[in-house]
């Protein structure tokens, strides 16, 4: 039977936007998600996240709902927009409040409220100013991050400056088929940039602010890139360095990998990192966290025929990857999730392993991973979903193996608590342990749920 070390972290994870709702109450300002949710045409269905799943009003309950999994952590986003409506000033004392309530009743539940900074909810009026490809933004965030250490400080058991900073830069600014919807590539890696330095500032910020002891993170959905043969290794290089090193590089190192300066030398000539910057963006980590969804496979395109371009990340305007023109990403073999992602939990294993060897020392947690299914609802009133459970004792079992290979892992979150508006795909994919009712808003729990529960309660999985 796969056991887990005593001390491992288990929890859930969620994020503002995504389950809050209350969009307009309470002295909250717009983000770039409640405009582009608004625009006509780049949500499924017209789908917005104004009512998301009520999680606004229904704290307490939903509070219940994780004392009743067992879970140690609990993974939360802030929202910038409510509680800092414009991006600066002062906080917004009806929005900072309702975090005060969230946190203070994770703490009287025994479960350690884990922080996220930034999950995508631009405040509009910085993207008006120019958004994360303009410097004034990472400075913003430093200044929100620090009123975030001053309110939360003493209580926050790890803060996490960003999550997935590769999402917000290329999908956001590059590909645009997330908020804001822009597709011009050079301001996607000053994004890049000014994001990483953000990062930096906002670590600097939380650590003259918030308690000692407070754990320093952020979140990146590394790719695992595997290429289809070895003549494929350019073009693994690329893929790698523009998803992964890009951050890593100077967040870990201090310094952009050369590979990726060079490479996009005809896209921008990065005057936009000044002296000092990837010095500021290279700050002490307590815990790395992982987001991971399946690998990334890759190979070299000669121009000749069709380019398969069936990297997950939705069709968009213009591609997420910049500079990859002879990269063809290549559609992998089954089984799928409803998202039409491959499961393979081999990467997730490999990925680990490679960050064990790459930044020997450093912790690692798992702040994503979970799968969207169909789960219809049975005669009884209830979603079995096997497939699900199937996907998480894979991953666990990946994860599992890691740590046997020498990863220090210290903990796993489930992407997500609950079904939940899934960004440019509205509600039509569930992604939660809990099944939310859109009509009613009631949640049930899932046989992942209960299964779930089960591996927290013991640190095993079960045969």
């Amino acid at each position: 039977m796969t056991t887990f070390p005593e001390s491992f972290l288990w929890g859930t994870a969620t994020a503002a936007y995504q389950v809050e709702g209350a969009w307009n109450e309470d002295g909250r300002g717009p983000s770039i998600w409640d405009t582009f949710s608004h625009t006509p045409g780049l949500v499924a269905n017209g789908d917005t996240g104004d009512l998301a799943c009520d999680h606004y009003h229904r704290l307490e309950s939903d509070l219940d709902l994780l004392a009743g999994l067992g879970v140690g952590a609990y993974r939360f986003s802030i929202s910038w927009p409510r509680v800092q409506p414009g991006g600066s000033g002062g906080l917004n004392e009806p929005g900072a409040a309702f975090y005060d309530r969230l946190i203070d009743g994770l703490l009287s539940r025994g479960i350690a409220p884990v922080a996220t900074l930034y999950h995508w909810d631009l405040p509009q009026e910085l993207e008006d100013a120019g958004g994360w490809p303009a410097r004034d933004t990472a400075l913003r965030f430093a200044e929100y991050a620090r009123l975030m250490g001053e309110r939360y400080g003493d209580r926050v058991h790890t803060w996490i400056t960003l999550n997935e900073p590769w999402c917000s830069a290329y999908l956001g600014y590059a590909s645009g088929v997330h908020a804001p919807a822009r597709t011009d590539p050079a301001a996607a890696l000053a994004a890049v940039h000014h994001l990483n330095l953000g990062h930096g500032l906002a670590v600097q910020a939380l650590r003259s602010t918030a308690a000692r002891d407070a754990r320093m993170s952020v979140t990146l959905n590394l790719h695992h890139v595997r290429g289809v043969s070895e003549a494929d290794a350019v073009a693994v290089r690329k893929a790698d360095a523009l998803s992964n090193l890009a951050f890593l590089g100077p967040m870990l190192e201090g310094a952009y990998p050369r590979d990726l300066i060079e490479a996009t030398s005809s896209v921008t000539d990065w005057s936009f990192v000044r002296d000092g910057d990837e010095a500021a963006a290279r700050q002490p980590l307590d815990v790395l966290g992982v987001n991971y969804y399946n690998p990334t496979l890759v190979r070299h395109w000669d121009g000749s025929g069709p380019k398969e371009t069936a990297d997950g990340h939705q069709d968009g305007a213009a591609s997420p990857w910049i500079a990859c023109e002879d990269v063809e990403f290549v559609r992998q073999p089954g089984p799928y999730t409803e998202m039409g992602w491959n499961i393979d939990e081999t990467g997730l294993t490999e990925l680990l392993l490679r960050l064990h060897r790459d930044y020997p020392g450093l912790p690692l947690m798992i702040t994503e991973n979970g799968a969207a299914f169909p789960d219809p609802v049975g005669e009884d009133g209830l979603v079995h979903d096997a497939d699900r459970v199937d996907y998480l004792r894979r991953h666990l079992s990946a994860v599992a193996e890691a740590i046997a290979g020498g990863a220090d892992v210290r903990g796993y979150f489930v992407w997500s608590l609950m079904d939940n508006f899934e960004w440019a795909h509205g509600y039509a994919k569930r992604f939660g342990i809990v099944r939310v009712d859109r009509q009613t808003m009631e949640r049930t729990w899932k046989d992942s749920a209960h299964w779930y529960r089960e591996v927290v309660a013991t640190g095993k999985l079960p045969e």
